[in-house]
């Protein structure tokens, strides 16, 4: 199955739920998702996420000298993003209920039909009438 757009749709939670404990820069953030499962991110995807969630005041940022090569530029969780995170933790929860029942195992097919409360009798419909569903043809 192809994740690109599940992902999409995810980035932002999977890069604010990356950060929360531990900040973090580009790559760092990008090979934590990877090693979580989200193989399929890309680089230039979470960049973009990353500049998007500063912007928005969901992460803060600083620099971090190297010896070895330029410096980093770290991100970090501010409240803003905790709340952030928190409320798409809730949709994401409500999502994955309402998709789990959608793909779950279907329902078993009635072995017989049966007539609705409050008609005239309860139980099984006899066989010798014949009932119909709304827009079947006899």
């Amino acid at each position: 199955m192809d994740t690109t757009q599940l992902l999409k749709g995810a980035l932002d939670t999977a890069v604010l739920a990356v950060v929360q404990h531990d900040d973090g820069y580009g790559y760092d953030i990008v090979r934590r998702l990877r090693d979580a499962g989200l193989g399929d991110v890309g680089d230039a995807s979470v960049y973009g996420t990353l500049r998007r969630l500063y912007a928005a005041g969901a992460l803060s940022s600083y620099v971090v000298p190297s010896e070895g090569g330029p410096h980093r530029k770290y991100y970090a969780i501010n409240p803003e993003g905790r709340e952030l995170l928190a409320g798409q933790r809730a949709t994401w929860a409500a999502f994955a209920t309402a998709m789990s029942g959608l793909l779950g195992e279907p329902a078993p097919a009635p072995t017989h039909r049966t007539r609705k409360a409050g008609g005239a009798g309860e139980g099984p419909v006899p066989a010798s009438v014949n009932v119909r569903t709304i827009g079947e043809k006899p």
